[in-house]
């Protein structure tokens, strides 16, 4: 999200920033997220934390929450949580987002977060290629938009088939499924993270996407189309004023110097069918 701040504001931030004594008052305002009325500002953003033994987010993952909304953040952003795919998932104790004791786990979340006073949206979540060796998980067949590896300066590889139009399908209904669960859950909306080399951005990544079909092609408009995809299944599911976020950003885990926009038109012609499809909001 972009602030304005007032020019005769702006000194007053320029001289008072090295002492920390001045915060814009714009952080403390309502807001607003689609259909969600958020208190203030201020967003926790997701961070992994690998603490949910099995996939299950546990009481002491609830309380973690809590306190951040007691302590008066407006939205929570949860840690990324794997969508009911079989080949979303690359860490045991990274928490899940299906199975009856997962959502119980996230039901009592939702519980705790709202009892504290702030709204919260889980991270919907699939690594795609993106896999990480060492954290226990066994690799299978991965899914990803051309089954190319690679990065910090090593030319992508194959290592997996690329994705049939049957995997793509199924991606999409676990997304749907996840948001669904979300919305029944009680959460107030979902973020799909769709940055940092994981599958959503893979097919963003002209790098990581060469597909010729319709899910790929040479404009960065043409490899939004899972995405905007999963978007419209969502917001079918779930309805349409169920907020949806959309995480995107340049870098990738595996290579920092990546670049999905090299300028205001790239990225323009990226968020445009996003924005058109249903996205309420973005998190760069």
């Amino acid at each position: 999200m972009t602030f304005y701040i007032e020019p005769r504001k702006a000194d007053m931030i320029q001289s008072e920033i090295a002492t920390a004594t001045y915060i814009p008052d714009i952080l403390f305002q309502p807001g607003r997220i689609g259909s969600l009325a958020v208190k203030n500002r201020i967003v926790m953003a997701p961070m992994t934390r690998s603490l949910s033994p099995e996939g299950v987010p546990g009481p002491d993952v609830a309380a973690y929450y809590r306190r951040r909304a007691e302590g008066g953040v407006g939205l929570i952003v949860t840690e990324g949580t794997w969508v009911p795919h079989w080949s979303a998932s690359d860490d045991p104790n990274a928490p899940r987002f299906y199975g009856e004791d997962a959502l119980a786990g996230w039901k009592h979340v939702v519980e705790e977060v709202h009892t504290g006073g702030a709204s919260i949206i889980p991270q919907l979540w699939h690594v795609g290629q993106l896999f990480e060796e060492n954290t226990g998980a066994s690799r299978g067949h991965l899914v990803g938009p051309s089954g190319l590896t690679g990065g910090f300066g090593i030319m992508p590889t194959p290592t997996d088939e690329p994705a049939t139009q049957k995997e793509i399908d199924e991606v999409i209904d676990a997304y749907a499924k996840a948001a669904v669960f979300a919305s029944d859950l009680g959460f107030d909306g979902v973020e799909l993270h769709g940055g940092h080399g994981y599958l959503l951005d893979q097919f963003f990544w002209s790098e990581s996407n060469i597909r010729t079909d319709r899910f790929g092609g040479s404009g960065i408009a043409d490899r939004t189309r899972l995405a905007v995809e999963i978007v419209t299944e969502i917001k079918r599911r779930a309805g349409a004023a169920f907020p949806v976020v959309m995480r995107f950003s340049q870098w990738k885990m595996h290579d920092f110097k990546a670049k999905l926009f090299s300028t205001p038109a790239d990225l323009g012609a990226f968020l445009y069918p996003l924005v058109e499809d249903g996205v309420d909001a973005f998190h760069g």
